[in-house]
């Protein structure tokens, strides 16, 4: 099953899910502004990018929210706290994710 962390009102995140579908693709589609993830969750996602906390972290939703010298579980925490921060879209396929920025980049996961 293909997940995605979505924003409907960012234009990478609508293109990356309309990538996605033209593939014959039906993800289930979280918006993740409403519905954020826990911190177990963003931990999982986080190992399935391969990436740390930080290089999710949206520099000026961060810095406005006053989470962006925050590090590791701190920061996950922070993050789950305040989503908007978080970089979008994620996509989840199985084991694997993908950052879709640029949205081309969730192909190699589908």
């Amino acid at each position: 099953m293909v997940r995605i962390y979505h924003n409907p009102r960012c234009s990478k995140s609508r293109q990356t899910l309309a990538l996605i579908e033209e593939k014959g693709i039906t993800p289930e589609i979280i918006t993740y502004l409403d519905t954020p993830p826990s911190p177990k969750e963003l931990s999982d996602i986080l190992a399935k990018l391969g990436l740390q906390p930080e290089d999710i972290l949206r520099q000026k939703e961060a810095r406005e929210e006053g989470i962006a010298d925050l590090t590791g579980t701190a920061l996950i925490e922070a993050l789950c706290a305040h989503p908007r921060a978080i970089e979008r879209p994620i996509v989840i396929n199985g084991d694997k994710a993908a950052l879709g920025r640029p949205p081309e980049n969730v192909l190699e996961i589908l």
